[in-house]
């Protein structure tokens, strides 16, 4: 294991998985020093092939992240200035940029959260791969419209493809929390969870990814990827990727569940277990 800090992060790496701990006490609000800490971790891992997740967590239980510092407004120029993932979707704001690069990282990039995740906040889970949330203390939500703007950081492009436009309409222009339980089940979030499970639900998917066989994670993404286009070449797609990682690895893999009593009812009824112990005795 791997630990380290930067100004507002805590860094911490295992088994092919980073852990990021935001730490901007009081609240977690995202500052310039946090924009700037979070750009030198994406830029770290555009090129990391032994990374394969990155979980996003708070260090604070109350506040994921509150929401963008509002006193940007006082020195507006100093703000748009940042020079942060600057080839990243030019021409738009620092904070769009950085969510932007984090969307685009080659890993999994995983959000946790257990408290308020607003405006900016909000936009970063957003912005992420797979979100998962404490059930009875996370909540969501984009209040710019309340302070009369627009959300600048991602929101009206992800959440109509996240809840549909209506729902999207709904977050935006109320202005208001969604909890977990309904970010859920309106597709915000993966999954709301007791808090009491949280941790140990997370860490068990990262790991679970993270341990998959080489180029698999990175096959079965882009083939997911591949459903924006037309049902065709997303058919297509899958099966030129399913050509790509069968390999002489796979096949000991399909040869060694087959050993271990595939297609067996008393394997049938537990298969994914006994195919994540084949893998990591193969791993």
């Amino acid at each position: 294991m791997t630990e380290q800090s930067l100004p507002s992060l805590h860094l911490k790496r295992q088994d092919g998985v980073l852990w990021v701990s935001i730490d901007v006490p009081p609240v977690n609000l995202m500052t310039a020093q946090l924009l700037l800490d979070l750009d030198a971790v994406a830029a770290s891992a555009e090129n990391d092939p032994d990374l394969h997740v990155i979980v996003v967590q708070s260090a604070n239980p109350e506040f994921f992240l509150a929401h963008g510092d509002l006193s940007f407004v006082e020195d507006p120029a100093t703000y748009a200035a940042l020079p942060i993932a600057e080839e990243t979707l030019a021409g738009t704001g620092p904070m769009m940029r950085l969510h932007e690069r984090w969307r685009r990282l080659p890993q999994t990039t995983i959000a946790k959260i257990t408290g308020l995740a607003r405006g900016g906040g909000s936009e970063l889970v957003s912005s992420l791969d797979l979100r998962f949330a404490a059930l009875e203390t996370a909540a969501f939500g984009q209040f710019e419209t309340l302070i009369g703007i627009v959300p600048g950081a991602g929101a009206t492009a992800h959440l109509p493809r996240l809840v549909g436009r209506a729902r999207a309409l709904e977050i935006v222009l109320t202005g208001g929390l969604v909890d977990a339980a309904t970010a859920e089940r309106w597709g915000w979030v993966n999954r709301a969870l007791p808090a009491a499970e949280l941790d140990e639900f997370v860490e068990r998917v990262a790991l679970t990814i993270a341990t998959l066989p080489d180029g698999v994670r990175a096959a079965a993404t882009r083939a997911i990827d591949a459903a924006d286009g037309t049902l065709e070449d997303a058919l297509r797609a899958e099966d030129r990727l399913l050509g790509e990682t069968f390999t002489p690895a796979s096949g000991e893999l399909a040869r060694a569940a087959l050993a271990a009593g595939v297609h067996t009812r008393e394997v049938e009824l537990n298969l994914e277990e006994v195919l994540r112990a084949n893998l990591a005795r193969h791993s």
